[in-house]
């Protein structure tokens, strides 16, 4: 090559960085340390001398016109960018890497080229210059990364590209979804050429749609919360975006269920068909236990549309009051503790209620076949026998397993009137049973007023029955009152809580671990006894708070019970199967299944599964009703209670509907307060959001 040139002088060729790129100029004049340069473009430039890069040449006479001049720039110039173009600069890196950390641009070029030019080495600085994942400038040589760091920021230089491009096409595209998903476009067709039109290349719709499905199940993941906040920026805060957006695409169906899918709960029954062997073997073991049968004409009140039927009774009369004997399903006689289906089961931890669906807890093979207490079909149950005075006092407790068979499937509906003197014709299959009835009513009377002497809590509050019509965009929400079947609910109620008090206060007296339901507060005088009207309930509830589920022995204040362990659920509540197992190892062994650490440990886990499970069993039903009310329009006025009385904001209770809102103040009369009858009308409502208002109200007597 030519020699070397050490230091730039006038008619050198020289290169300095600009915009994070290498620019070519000849020095055309000096003074000290600043340098006059000639640029390709005609222009000149001043630039201290420090700025130059270290790969000098060649010099040329300084007799050169100006067009002179300006041509050979632009030959090195277009030399210099085809040497570069055509380099795998790489090549170099893998020469270099492990043998130096670092080395001048010359070096470097050498390792290559036999005797390159100042073109070549000025092509391989660019070339170097640009691969920021191999090398680093560090004036006057290169850095040489090694094949660990080279290749993160190899992967990183991927991921950036990777993000501009996903935010190049993608924020247009997702400003479209957004305004679909609003009702302000339709969303267009999709082209047949993926990246023209409106939409993004097929790649980066792929990322878009994953992105958004992951912030759908995590909406609070920090990994992605950058990037969700540069694709979705000019997007309002508003919740649930990405449900949204994925409607608007039509990844997802209408009324998507959010809740349940970031719950995780598998709301199909095939989720048990990788444990079909345990299904079946416990199928096989329900119909082969060794018992006695029970011959008691035991009956069990459901809903209509139930399905699993998981408790049954028998009350009579005996010298010291009632004679009740309270058969459940018995899962846990043969249950596999430990397996993979049980963990599988602990995960689901509870049966889930929804307006569209009912979702088993256990396997419907098991749940609404082999366990259920089905009429005139024989069945293994855990009986809790009592006796309860006639103030409703329970004055013993008598667990064990038997054979079973039901001598009916009665409903609330024909309960509630035989119970009430009506209907007592053969048509109603609950006619025969009518004294058993009327006592068991009688009996649950006493065993309520019972717990209200211990300052228990009755709310009885009127749901209204949600029914869906139609599918898809096309979903029609009709809210339906209940039959009142307050006597027939009682005597259920008040039956199944007795039962879990009586086996609380034996598990006491076994020193058994049991899973107990608490709720340690203490409630004032004013709030004990039986509540109907909203204020009232409203009222009471703020100064209950949740019951948990624990081992630990402690008062359940709303049902005025020192101890409650609920055990008469065990196909629809984890926790009322593990209780079970534990009264079943006990009557067997003398000792329970479960160590108190081990149920502790188990009940975690439980208690885990249900954080996920409950927010849909508590948001879905309330979307319905909020589409309700969107489909019922803004002109409708709404008959409603005020709750509570606050300076800048009222609740106000929608009995019909069973609804509770906030309101402000200023929208209301002066003179209503917690009681006060009044009508409002809503206005703005978005399910998806969560979002409901008055826009206006009026006081009941004004309305006309």
């Amino acid at each position: 090559m030519a020699d070397k040139v050490s230091y730039p002088v006038v008619g050198c060729i020289v290169e300095y960085l600009e915009g994070n790129a290498a620019q070519l100029a000849m020095i055309i004049g000096a003074v000290g340390e600043r340098l006059r340069l000639l640029l390709p473009n005609r222009r000149e430039s001043n630039l201290p001398q420090s700025r130059l890069l270290p790969w000098l040449g060649p010099v040329y006479t300084t007799k050169l016109t100006r067009d002179e001049m300006i041509k050979l720039l632009e030959e090195h110039k277009t030399r210099r960018n085809a040497l570069q173009q055509n380099l795998n600069i790489e090549e170099v890196w893998e020469l270099a890497q492990g043998e130096v950390e670092q080395a001048s641009c010359q070096w470097l070029a050498e390792l290559v080229e036999s005797s390159p030019d100042y073109d070549t080495i000025a092509a391989y600085g660019r070339a170097m210059l640009a691969c920021k994942t191999h090398f680093r400038y560090q004036p006057p040589v290169f850095q040489i990364y090694n094949a660990e760091v080279a290749g993160q920021r190899l992967e990183d230089q991927q991921k950036r590209l990777e993000r501009d491009l996903l935010l190049g096409e993608g924020r247009s595209f997702v400003q479209l979804l957004w305004d679909v998903a609003q009702g302000r476009r339709t969303l267009p067709p999709q082209p047949a050429t993926a990246g023209l039109g409106e939409w993004p290349s097929a790649n980066v719709a792929q990322k878009i749609e994953e992105l958004l499905r992951l912030r759908l199940l995590s909406p609070d993941d920090e990994g992605s919360s950058a990037l969700w906040d540069d694709l979705t920026k000019g997007l309002p805060e508003v919740p649930q975006i990405p449900l949204q957006l994925l409607m608007a695409w039509e990844k997802l169906p209408p009324h998507y269920n959010v809740w349940l899918a970031q719950s995780g709960f598998d709301i199909t029954d095939n989720w048990w068909q990788p444990f079909a062997n345990d299904v079946l073997a416990l199928q096989e073991a329900s119909n082969n236990q060794d018992l006695p049968l029970c011959t008691l004409p035991l009956v069990s009140i459901d809903s209509s549309d139930t399905r699993d039927i998981d408790d049954a009774f028998f009350v009579a009369k005996d010298a010291v009051g009632y004679q009740v004997t309270l058969a459940l399903a018995a899962p846990a006689l043969a249950w596999p503790f430990g397996s993979a289906f049980d963990k599988a089961v602990l995960n689901r931890s509870t049966s889930l209620y929804l307006p569209e669906q009912t979702t088993h807890m256990l396997p419907e093979p098991l749940g609404i076949d082999a366990y259920s207490l089905w009429a005139n079909v024989e069945r293994v149950a855990f009986l809790v026998d009592m006796r309860i005075s006639p103030l409703g006092e329970i004055v013993s407790c008598t667990p064990s397993f038997a054979r079973v068979k039901l001598a009916a499937n009665l409903h609330y509906k024909d309960c509630e009137a035989v119970i009430n003197g009506q209907e007592l014709t053969a048509a109603n299959p609950a006619a025969p049973f009518q004294e058993m009835l009327q006592l068991g009513y009688k009996m649950s009377q006493a065993l309520q007023a019972q717990r209200i002497q211990h300052k228990a809590i009755v709310m009885e509050r009127e749901e209204p029955h949600i029914r869906l019509e139609g599918t898809g965009a096309d979903t029609r929400v009709i809210l339906e009152p209940l039959e009142m079947t307050t006597k027939a609910q009682t005597l259920v109620a008040e039956l199944m809580i007795s039962a879990s008090a009586a086996i609380a206060d034996y598990g006491k007296e076994h020193a058994l671990p049991m899973v107990h339901r608490t709720q340690d507060v203490t409630v004032p005088a004013e709030c004990v006894g039986v509540w109907r009207e909203p204020h009232e309930i409203f009222k009471v509830l703020r100064v209950l708070v949740p019951s948990i589920l624990e081992t630990k022995i402690a008062p359940h204040a709303a049902l005025g019970l020192s101890n409650y362990t609920p055990c008469t659920s065990p196909l629809r509540r984890y926790g009322d199967l593990l209780n079970e197992a534990q009264i079943a190892a006990y009557l067997k062994t003398g000792s329970p299944k479960f160590s108190l650490e081990e149920l502790d440990a188990i009940v975690k886990s439980m208690n885990l599964a249900l954080s996920q499970v409950q927010p849909v069993q508590r948001q879905r039903p309330r979307y319905w009703k909020l589409l309700y009310f969107k489909q019922q329009g803004d002109k409708v006025f709404w008959p409603g209670v005020i709750c509570d009385d606050g300076d800048s904001y009222l609740t106000v209770n929608l009995p019909e509907q069973g609804f509770s809102l906030r309101a402000r103040r200023q929208l209301f009369d002066d003179r209503v307060a917690p009681g006060s009858k009044v009508r409002v009308r809503i206005g703005k409502v978005q399910p998806i959001w969560n979002d409901i208002q008055i826009v206006e109200a009026m006081s009941e007597d004004t309305t006309g």
